[in-house]
């Protein structure tokens, strides 16, 4: 059976991919690796970056031995997917992705950043605070102060800046018409790099995965994958 990966966004988890398993597991073999960090992978002690994300993604599919691989990637997910392209195009099938910010520069990512601080979602946005501590226990704070980090070295030196043009695998570069983190232009403007992709903006969409309509993403998904 045809092998699907599904990457979480930073600070979310694989079990976000539950509605949607039932019926991709019609055509796939789901594979749903966790990034360091997340659920109960410890943080690494040397920090969190995309290029050790997209390490992780690579050893995890040479562990599982797998080839032809489709990926779905959501936000984050979708950067170290196209990242993993980048060197290893022979791996890989397709890839969608999902609200995935590519336009990082060091201001962006500062501000970005800023929005991570544990004490002031605890304030602000305590029900918030408490998936964070459900999904990834009590080492919850020391992951956003991580993955603050990893922003602002993203800010520093976006690995997709010059290089999205060389990956020539059929992709599908997807955002929400009301997502707030990811906008139109920067969607638009890979899409339009990408020597094989398609661009489609889901109509009513916010940036999280749970607020996603599980039929218009599946739809999508069958849609360009050409499942039936």
């Amino acid at each position: 059976m045809l092998n699907l990966i599904l990457l979480h966004g930073a600070l979310s988890h694989s079990e976000i991919f539950e509605p949607f398993k039932a019926e991709l597991l019609k055509y796939f073999t789901i594979h749903t690796p966790l990034f360091s960090g997340h659920g109960n992978m410890k943080i690494p002690e040397n920090g969190i970056t995309i290029e050790k994300y997209t390490q992780e993604l690579k050893d995890f599919i040479l562990k599982e031995n797998l080839n032809d691989v489709y990926i779905f990637g959501h936000s984050m997910g979708g950067y170290v997917a196209l990242c993993y392209a980048l060197e290893h195009p022979e791996k890989l099938n397709s890839i969608m992705t999902l609200g995935t910010k590519f336009d990082w520069t060091e201001e962006q990512a500062l501000k970005e950043s800023k929005m991570l601080n544990p004490e002031v979602i605890v304030e602000k946005v305590p029900k918030y605070a408490e998936l964070l501590e459900n999904q990834h226990g009590t080492k919850w704070k020391q992951l956003l102060t991580a993955i603050a980090g990893m922003m602002v070295s993203l800010g520093k030196n976006p690995p997709l800046k010059d290089n999205v043009s060389t990956i020539n695998i059929p992709v599908q570069i997807m955002m929400g018409d009301q997502d707030n983190m990811v906008t139109i232009e920067e969607s638009t403007d890979v899409y339009r790099r990408l020597p094989n992709a398609k661009l489609s903006v889901l109509p009513d969409t916010k940036h999280p995965l749970d607020k996603v309509r599980t039929n218009l993403l599946l739809n999508a998904m069958k849609d360009f994958w050409k499942l039936s």
